[in-house]
């Protein structure tokens, strides 16, 4: 194997996991303990143990590599623990309150069935700017750019001098309509900058309309709220993993992953587009290994230690979310759609002593303490401790021997807060408690499916994680689905398929364009000459982005889509336009017909309505270059006999009883092998459970298929 030349890097809430690609997409991986408190730490290790794995040194590693790209979930968690910068928010007088009224949708998301019934325990989200560090200035645009009233500077004067007394370290300019013309608060944001310079203050600002120049206020305003509030902290981590990156020898800058599927610089301005780039990274490996092997209806299921992520891909068609809510705030923010629960290895368990209700969560070990069997402190049962007391996880080969893990202590712990509690004994306590977390994922994973209209026999389960194989087996069971696959590089999964990204920038903006079914020749020319000038300044705004990345404008490619509904719809399907130009009546109805093809592949062929006329809501373009990325290998079959791979044996609780389970080694398995439950196939990184009569077949891409029995 020649040297690798990219690094790929998941920080997930309890593991970091790297993955080393050399030119003919070869790859190993590594897995070491996230480090909340300094990301590059756990980054350094992961990546350490990748290059121990290759058996390289670390400034062999960094020296040599061209990409090194980064993803996980650092600036939501600042979101999530409200531990953001300082903030002031200047807007158009008389929507002062909209950051507390915000929207139906966010102020009600994340509550359960009952809670929506009974309102008496409903709350907002508790807002990132208080009604006092906000501030009104008279000024109006309306719906169509015009300028209805015009700034009245001195109230924006006064509106940052307050904001500077009071020592905010962001200020974000947001008004009405400026996402048609922002020529407004592009004059606000001058006379800011005046004050902030006279005041020698360290305050940066923030307008909407470069941030997301997108319809809706609320989501655009919490758009660049949220890039004002929690980007600082995590482009401070991404530089200090690019710093530590280049004193071990890189030579270039840290990529990191944006939330619709490209790469971009950790300087990139919009880095609030990156924040949940950990479990996106997890459907570009799924699209691109279902390409790979031709299969193209899969559901992809990605456990950790916190959460339990799933996404849909439906006939190639991955489902783009025009506006996802992220910690009860609804953004314009294009991202792949996720659906999450919260369900992994690190949940920690608690047993009420008086109702002996259990509860799943919703906290987790994550990786300090972590689980009480890794002895770094932790004193709450999780369900990976549970793993570890039925003899699922194997004490001594925990990240490939690395982690010793105290199965005793697991287990004294586990009996004195939840078997004692419950009266039952703790081997069936301990199965009790993986089987609770793998019905919700089970549930969970049959309302995704329900959800797209199509049979369970069409889909085919991706499963991966560092706790996917070890729970596949129980949250798979009884939906019907086509084929369940699971991979050797399972808990590298996120990480592999960051690596399949290439560089990317998007570029969009709001229109409303009203194509009637009858318009004739004619009125097609006016609606696509619109068109056509809005993708020409979009296409060359997101080549000079590109440009000034590093990349080479012959090696750029540039591809036009839009938003587009049934005239009278609530929701927009994004269609990749098939032309780069629309020049004439024809080149329309062209990209017309595309759109209905892409809203028939997603919902039904019945399910299209041409009559109602066709509306576009948003047009944009996408910029990318491409990077190596890793491949799989076709071999060829051999014997079904998987005794190469075998360790030996060792008991272990399943389906209510001891049994002796045959061990593997996960990586010696070849092509052709089939093994047979009760075994547990081993990795450094991953553990595969196979229940009794249940098999595992290796495929001629080294994929592993799951079978129930029965």
């Amino acid at each position: 194997m020649q040297n690798p030349i990219v690094i790929g890097i998941d920080a997930g809430g309890t593991m970091t996991d790297t993955i080393l690609v050399d030119k003919d997409g070869r790859f190993k991986i590594g897995k070491a303990a996230t480090t909340p408190r300094d990301e590059a730490e756990g980054f350094l290790q992961s990546a350490e143990d990748a290059a121990e794995a290759w058996g390289i040194s670390l400034d062999t590693l960094f020296s040599g590599v061209n990409v090194v790209l980064y993803s996980g979930t650092g600036m939501l968690n600042t979101l999530l623990s409200r531990t953001g910068r300082r903030l002031g928010l200047i807007t158009t007088k008389g929507t002062e309150d909209m950051i507390l009224m915000g929207r139906g949708l966010q102020a009600w998301s994340d509550y359960s069935y009952a809670d929506r019934l009974h309102a008496v325990t409903h709350q907002h989200p508790a807002p990132l700017v208080p009604r006092r560090r906000t501030h009104g200035v008279t000024e109006r645009v309306d719906q169509f750019g015009d300028v209805v009233i015009p700034v009245y500077e001195h109230e924006a004067r006064t509106a940052a001098k307050a904001l500077i007394k009071d020592k905010v370290e962001g200020i974000c300019i947001c008004l009405l309509f400026s996402h048609v013309n922002p020529s407004h608060e592009k004059r606000i944001a001058e006379i800011v900058a005046e004050e902030v310079k006279k005041a020698n203050a360290d305050i940066r600002v923030y307008t909407s309309h470069e941030i997301r120049p997108v319809i809706r206020e609320q989501s655009r305003l919490n758009s660049v709220l949220i890039e004002a509030y929690a980007t600082s902290r995590g482009r401070a981590q991404l530089e200090g993993i690019e710093a530590i990156s280049k004193s071990h020898g890189f030579k270039y800058g840290v990529q990191t992953l944006l939330s619709f599927g490209g790469l971009t610089s950790i300087k990139h301005p919009r880095l609030h587009e990156t924040m949940i780039s950990g479990p996106i990274g997890g459907i570009l490996g799924a699209a691109y290994v279902g390409k790979m092997i031709g299969n193209d209806n899969l559901v992809c299921s990605d456990m950790g230690g916190t959460s339990f992520d799933m996404g849909v891909i439906t006939r190639g068609q991955t489902r783009l979310e025009n506006e996802p809510i992220m910690d009860r705030f609804k953004l314009n923010l294009p991202t792949l759609h996720l659906d999450t629960i919260g369900a992994g290895a690190g949940m920690i368990l608690k047993v009420d002593p008086l109702t002996k209700k259990i509860s799943l969560g919703p906290e987790s070990a994550g990786s300090d303490p972590g689980p009480i069997c890794f002895g770094r402190g932790g004193t709450e049962p999780t369900i990976a401790d549970c793993d570890a007391i039925l003899g699922r996880l194997n004490p001594d080969y925990f990240l490939g021997g690395k982690v010793k893990l105290d199965v005793a202590k697991a287990e004294r712990i586990f009996k004195q807060k939840c078997a004692d509690v419950l009266g039952v004994p703790v081997h069936e306590a301990a199965e009790g408690m993986i089987h609770m977390l793998e019905t919700d994922a089970n549930n969970a994973l049959r309302r995704v499916i329900s959800g797209q209209g199509i049979h369970p026999s069409e889909f085919s389960l991706f499963s991966y994680g560092g706790s996917g194989p070890l729970h596949l087996a129980g949250y798979s069971r009884g939906i019907g689905l086509k084929d369940i696959i699971t991979f050797k590089f399972a808990a590298a999964f996120s990480a592999f398929g960051c690596t399949t990204a290439d560089y990317m920038r998007r570029h969009a903006v709001s229109v409303q364009i009203d194509i009637p079914p009858t318009a004739d020749d004619k009125a097609l020319s006016v609606f696509g000459a619109k068109v056509n000038d809005i993708w020409v300044d979009l296409t060359a705004r997101a080549i000079t982005e590109m440009e000034e990345d590093g990349h080479k404008k012959s090696k750029i490619r540039t591809e036009p889509f839009l938003m587009m509904r049934y005239t009278g719809q609530l929701e927009d399907v994004e269609v990749i336009a098939p032309l780069r130009a629309v020049k004439t009546p024809n080149d329309l109805k062209t990209v017309i017909a595309a759109f209905e093809d892409v809203y028939e592949k997603i919902n039904h062929r019945v399910s299209r309505y041409g009559q109602a006329g066709f509306s576009i809501a948003e047009l944009g373009v996408v910029a990318t270059a491409d990077k190596v990325k890793p491949v799989l290998i076709k071999h060829d079959l051999g014997a079904a006999d998987p005794k190469a791979a075998h360790k030996g044996k060792r008991r272990v609780y399943l389906s209510g009883a001891w049994h002796v389970a045959e061990i593997y080694e996960m990586d010696d398995l070849q092509p052709g092998n089939e093994v047979v439950g009760p075994a547990i196939i081993e990795h450094p990184a991953t553990t595969l459970v196979v229940h009794p009569k249940d098999r595992v077949r290796i495929d001629e891409w080294e994929l592993l298929h799951y079978k129930h029995a029965g």
